[in-house]
């Protein structure tokens, strides 16, 4: 069986680890979910959600030099968003670009980073122009 990225199989733990675990797959493959693709929410330790001889549910991800890549939070079905509460007041703040639920957790670090080191410069200017007047001795 030719393993296509996309699709969604049952396989089950084999052996699990600190950084995700791997499962046994049909024709005697087997795969590695990586700790960030077990839950949608934060996996601190794979063992609170995951037991050995587990039958799961994956998704694969990719697959490549015999190496398949696999999620257990993308294979579940999708739960309908929480309906939007009315937005608030804005007083000519910057539109500030919300996460989507598409987005996967490396995206939305990433995303979180570039806005926070704008900030941290923003700040940064305004404490130098503070500073620029004092003589140092």
């Amino acid at each position: 069986m030719d393993i296509q990225v996309g699709s969604l199989l049952e396989g089950k733990v084999s052996s699990i680890t600190n950084f995700g675990a791997f499962i046994s797959l049909e024709d005697g493959k087997s795969g590695l979910v990586h700790i960030s693709e077990v839950s949608n929410t934060f996996v601190n330790d794979v063992h609170d959600f995951l037991q050995v001889g587990q039958t799961v549910k994956v998704k694969v991800l990719s697959a490549e030099n015999g190496k398949i890549n696999l999620s257990i939070k993308r294979a579940q079905p999708q739960a309908a968003p929480a309906p939007k509460a009315s937005p608030a007041k804005t007083f000519n703040a910057p539109p500030k670009s919300a996460p989507s639920a598409d987005q996967s957790f490396e995206d939305k670090l990433k995303q979180f980073l570039s806005s926070s080191e704008g900030k941290m410069a923003d700040l940064n200017r305004n404490i130098a122009g503070k500073q620029g007047g004092r003589r140092r001795k």
